[in-house]
């Protein structure tokens, strides 16, 4: 048996779902692999009598797709489609079978349209939190456009293909051969990029809001959800649902709840904002912010829309480290998410660049699956919790450089390695290495309000107890504002008290 009992019951109420027939083409080899893909098969067709299986040769080998009898979905799993990746199976199966993809009726007729030929390939590793989306993603499209197929490759499983393409990071696509994409994308975002997003004037058409919220991570969401209560019009507007959390793998201080993950309660915040009459513009980033009559917020592609009142949440991200290799290796050795890249760097040497608490982290995590870690800190003593410190020097295959300043990422076409000066004596070292991962903190997202708005020397939006910023109707939440603390839950606080403050503004005005 390949599925331990739990998940066993769990898929079974899943596969009560189906509602035609699904027939699995399998390609397998004699490897251990393609055995545990076999059993897997056999597994699930005791489980429903809508699922077939029968042997093929697919361009991989172990691999399967996922079919209906008689047409060829142009889905397919090359490897076994476990951890993170379970999930974009069973919904395979699912929409294969009958079910619709939960996708806005606007997404489905723009997919539809799609004309010609595309077959997507996505590198993943199955620990990877960001590579889901992407898969399900493409799946969904397969689904829908008989012009699209799709098919998943786990790396570990085909190590050889991954290192041919200089694969360094997950998840990675290709269009027809040609790289196409690489990190979390949306199916929204997939769209943009063929050329087929949201038309700039179907957004400039819109009538204006009571309350517009840019930004949709935890800030944002809750913002939205308090101002919607209202009974006010509310839209929000951002690059991607979730925000920051999307890139957070395991929550243990959220109040309430022991322990969840970041994907989990992006998914969790989406779904409740649409609870509400909120109208929701995704993948778009906001590039101008003026006060008129009414407050416009340029987007990107060029749409304006207007709003009585601006709640700003665009929240905050990884933080470079501004040194030469670093921006010309990203994805060629040079990471920011030790979960989703780590195992692509299974028996090889890397550094963390940063001693907090994410970087040591990131180096306790990485050390269970490299040859050996170096943590490269600035200053003399490390930032992080006592606790972490005493994990990472009880390791033995971790070292911790301090004191060291890093003056520069190595490479040809991918990173061979780390310059940096000890901050003691001047010296110049090198490190040898085919990874760095840069985990030195968080910068707010705030570059396209520059001289807009008052902020801080970091970039930060100020604002007062409720919320409001220099620009009257104008509030800020969250990651990108000047509250001394970066926490998802005092987040969704400052977004309710935004929202709540955008509310008595338009009251008194």
């Amino acid at each position: 048996m390949i599925l331990e009992a739990d998940i066993k019951a769990q898929l079974n109420q899943y596969l009560q779902l189906l509602e035609n027939d699904v027939l699995l083409k399998i390609s397998a080899g004699s490897d251990k692999l393609s055995n545990d893909m076999l059993a897997l098969m056999d597994e699930l067709s005791t489980m429903s009598s809508k699922i077939k299986v029968e042997n093929t040769t697919l361009q991989r080998t172990p691999s399967f797709s996922v079919n209906r009898p008689g047409e060829d979905t142009g889905i397919a799993f090359a490897g076994l489609p476990f951890g993170h990746e379970f999930t974009s199976f069973v919904l395979a199966l699912l929409q294969v079978g009958g079910r619709a993809p939960k996708v806005d009726q606007s997404i489905i007729d723009r997919v539809k349209a799609i004309k010609g030929e595309y077959h997507f390939e996505t590198y993943v590793s199955l620990s990877c939190h960001n590579c889901p989306d992407v898969v399900q993603a493409l799946n969904a499209m397969s689904v829908l456009n008989p012009g699209i197929s799709h098919t998943m490759i786990d790396g570990a499983a085909f190590k050889e293909e991954v290192e041919s393409k200089d694969i360094l990071a997950v998840p990675t696509v290709f269009l027809n051969g040609e790289p196409f994409g690489s990190g979390r994308m949306t199916l929204e975002d997939i769209l943009a990029k063929m050329g087929n997003g949201p038309d700039a004037s179907e957004l400039a058409d819109k009538e204006p809001y009571d309350v517009l919220v840019v930004g949709g991570g935890p800030a944002g969401a809750s913002a939205a959800i308090y101002a919607a209560r209202k009974g006010i019009r509310t839209g929000i507007v951002a690059e991607r649902f979730g925000g920051q959390i999307l890139d957070t793998l395991g929550i243990e201080n959220f109040i309430g709840t022991k322990y969840t993950e970041g994907p989990k309660l992006a998914a969790s915040l989406e779904e409740h904002v649409k609870e509400y009459d909120v109208d929701i513009m995704s993948s778009q980033r906001a590039a101008r912010l003026e006060k008129k009559d009414l407050i416009e917020v340029e987007l990107e592609n060029g749409a304006v829309l207007k709003s009585k009142t601006v709640i700003l949440s665009t929240g905050a991200r990884w933080r470079n480290v501004n040194v030469p290799g670093e921006a010309e290796f990203k994805n060629k050795g040079v990471a920011y998410c030790p979960h989703c890249d780590g195992p692509l760097f299974a028996g090889k040497d890397v550094a963390v660049i940063g001693g907090g608490n994410s970087g040591v982290e990131a180096a306790i995590d990485l050390a269970g699956i490299v040859k050996h870690v170096t943590v490269i800190e600035f200053s003399s003593e490390l930032k992080a919790d006592s606790v972490l410190q005493e994990r990472l020097n009880s390791l033995p295959n971790a070292t911790v450089i301090k004191n060291a300043q890093t003056k520069e990422i190595t490479g040809t076409d991918k990173v061979n390695g780390l310059t940096y000066i000890d901050r003691e004596t001047g010296e110049e070292h090198h490190i040898e290495l085919q990874g760095v991962f840069v985990q030195i903190g968080l910068v707010p997202n705030t570059e396209w309000l520059a001289d807009t708005l008052e902020r801080t020397r970091m970039g930060e939006i100020v604002v007062d107890n409720r919320g409001a910023t220099t620009i009257p109707g104008v509030f800020a939440a969250g990651d990108c504002t000047n509250s001394p603390y970066k926490q998802i839950i005092i987040s969704m606080g400052s977004g309710a008290n935004a929202a709540l403050g955008a509310f008595d503004y338009l009251i008194r005005n």
